[in-house]
């Protein structure tokens, strides 16, 4: 229920920011999930890609950018002071040419009455915390896109190994249909639906082999490196690696609220707010304080002694009376701006809640499918060694053994598929509930 009224936005009519403020200033760690799976290799992978991946690091840039910018505004809106220094040499007609040499420091400082610099201050504040959360958005996109593709990787090579092994024994059946031919046994229709079933399962081995090295490639491009830099790495075949079976429930449903994306999008809002603020608050008179303090001398050395003293001090105010409706149409805009900040939030926190409902619901009937298949496979596997062995008696005719042979194939190559399928549910449960980001206090 709590989660469901996240996505009815309201604003506080003081504050005029969200409503909801979890920890909206904390700094934040990932809890490495991807350890769960207890694979060394897959961790190293993950963690090589937070360190050297292309998007990472432009996300990174683009948040340096927000915060320098937002220091920008900081800084314009306090008082400013400079140092100037001129030299003139001037000549008339009637008089000889003179020099004049001034210098002195300038002060100024618009005085922010009502508030527009404050207001674009905090725009530019919560622009800077929308980067960081898209920063960690991306960051959570490409954890879960190595470990999705480690996975894919696994099973694909599980896959390679049970075609390897279905097809050395369907070469074996293959040479006893032959000798079961040349012994007058069986016709030679048997024979040429043995080395069918044999060709059938070899010509799947080619296009294993093609998805594995795109995949050790993508792995590749993920951490930063050419597409052939993980093939000596990724070559062994190894076990599918399987998540800890408490994982998902580890993860407190609470922890929807920390998804980077829903932040952002909390953080846009925020920003909007701001700009509507500065937006009304520019139709009113605006005031600026400055003066200057210098000294003249008409040689460059006087300037050290025997100069003038001059100072002044200037105070102006500033008041808007007619620009055609357009203060009031930069106020609109940014209400519009503003709705659609809320909406943007709105679809944001529905699909949020969509994903992680979508995950939890393919991980429960996944792990109730692999448990099935993995009877199935057993059955298969039993099946095929009886029709096998009963065959090279004589005592079934070879219709039998191919269809056993078929459904052995099917279901080792399901069950393989299923436990990466299993694996990659729960990264995106992970994903889904925002990425294992916790709040630090």
């Amino acid at each position: 229920m709590a989660l469901a009224g996240c996505a009815n936005l309201s604003t506080t009519p003081d504050s005029q920011e969200p409503v909801w403020e979890a920890s909206s200033t904390a700094a934040q760690q990932p809890t490495a999930w991807w350890d769960d799976f207890q694979d060394p290799l897959l961790s190293q992978l993950v963690n090589q890609a937070l360190q050297a991946n292309t998007s990472i690091r432009s996300a990174q840039a683009a948040l340096q950018q927000a915060r320098a910018l937002r220091d920008v505004g900081v800084a314009t809106a306090g008082p400013n002071l400079s140092l100037s220094g001129s030299g003139q040499r001037s000549k008339t007609e009637s008089s000889e040419a003179s020099n004049r040499f001034t210098a002195g420091l300038d002060a100024g400082w618009e005085v922010d009455v009502f508030g527009a610099n404050r207001s674009s201050i905090r725009a530019s504040e919560a622009d800077a915390l929308a980067s960081q959360a898209s920063l960690r958005d991306v960051q959570v996109s490409i954890t879960a896109e190595v470990a999705l593709a480690y996975l894919q990787l696994r099973g694909t090579q599980s896959q390679l190994a049970i075609a390897q092994n279905n097809l050395a024994s369907q070469q074996q059946t293959l040479q006893i249909t032959q000798w079961r031919a040349q012994a007058g046994l069986v016709t030679s229709l048997e024979v040429e639906q043995a080395q069918t079933a044999a060709a059938q399962t070899a010509a799947q081995i080619p296009s294993l082999l093609t998805n594995l090295a795109q995949t050790r490639h993508s792995l590749a491009v993920l951490t930063g490196q050419r597409p052939l830099d993980l093939d000596t790495l990724l070559l062994p075949e190894r076990a599918v690696p399987q998540a800890n079976s408490t994982m998902s429930q580890q993860i407190p449903a609470e922890t929807l609220r920390q998804r980077a994306d829903v932040r952002a999008a909390e953080y846009r809002i925020r920003a909007a707010l701001a700009r509507v603020d500065a937006a009304d608050a520019a139709r009113y008179p605006s005031f600026k304080l400055g003066g200057s303090l210098s000294l003249s001398a008409l040689t460059l050395a006087g300037l050290g002694n025997g100069a003038t003293l001059v100072s002044s001090l200037l105070g102006s105010v500033s008041v808007p009376l007619i620009d055609g409706g357009a203060g009031k149409s930069r106020v609109l805009a940014q209400e519009a701006a503003l709705e659609q900040a809320r909406a943007s939030y709105q679809s944001t926190v529905l699909t949020a809640l969509k994903e992680v409902e979508d995950a939890l619901m393919a991980l429960q009937n996944d792990r109730e499918r692999l448990v099935l298949l993995q009877q199935a496979a057993t059955a298969a596997r039993n099946a095929d060694l009886l029709a096998q062995n009963r065959f090279a008696s004589g005592l079934i005719d070879f219709q039998t053994v191919l269809q056993t042979q078929r459904t052995l194939l099917s279901t080792q190559d399901s069950v393989a598929s299923l436990q990466a399928t299993l694996g990659a549910d729960h990264v995106r449960l992970v994903k889904a509930l925002g990425g294992g980001w916790q709040a630090q206090p």
